[in-house]
């Protein structure tokens, strides 16, 4: 291919930031442009941040949000309440409820939601390592926190199954959350109200 820009360095540059979600050659451009305009010592800096970030974090072991420990925050925090776990699909969606403030128990990260059009199937989610920490007899609740789309219902049905013969309370989020909306773009508020006024999975699901 045909080299676009005058140095191949830029050039470089700018194929790996337009590789970044949602950044086009164009805005790769503006953003390597602006970090020439910088001092070097700025771009050296984002640079090893990125470096150490990928090589240092890594999985809790419990509930597989990101942990530069063996054991995230806030499972390994004491004051959370470590029998009531909710189940989202990503990191993303813990940050979200984080900052609600309205949740002092722990989580349990999928990794995704089960979508068959896309090729992922339960096995690829960490579906049974949530069933191994709830037969612990430990947890007494598990909310089931995906977003309300056709893939999140399917998720929710399929872990309600997996968990039904288990001794377990299973809640969902209230309705307060549209449906069609993913849980990482719905406001704080409106989050927070629908996890507060959870209902019970078999009752709402009918």
């Amino acid at each position: 291919m045909e080299q676009e820009y005058a140095s191949s360095l830029l050039e470089n540059a700018v194929t790996e930031l337009s590789r970044l979600p949602g950044i086009g050659r164009k805005t790769a451009l503006r953003l390597a442009l602006h970090l020439l305009r910088r001092d070097s010592s700025e771009a050296r800096a984002l640079g090893e941040s990125i470096i150490k970030m990928r090589d240092e974090i890594s999985y809790c072991r419990s509930c597989h949000n990101i942990s530069e420990t063996e054991l995230c925050p806030v499972c390994s925090d004491v004051r959370r309440d470590h029998s009531v776990v909710c189940v989202v699909e990503s990191v993303r969606d813990v940050i979200c409820f984080e900052r609600t403030r309205q949740f002092s128990g722990v989580y349990h990260v999928l990794g995704g939601l089960i979508s068959p059009l896309d090729g992922i199937g339960p096995d690829q989610l960490e579906i049974d390592s949530l069933v191994e920490r709830v037969s612990s007899g430990e947890i007494s609740e598990v909310i089931l926190a995906l977003s309300a789309t056709m893939e999140g219902d399917t998720t929710n049905f399929y872990i309600y199954r997996r968990l039904g013969t288990l001794p377990v309370r299973i809640t969902q989020l209230a309705r307060g959350v549209s449906v069609g909306n993913e849980i990482e773009y719905t406001d704080e508020v409106t989050l927070g109200r629908s996890l507060l006024n959870r209902t019970d999975f078999a009752t709402s699901s009918r």
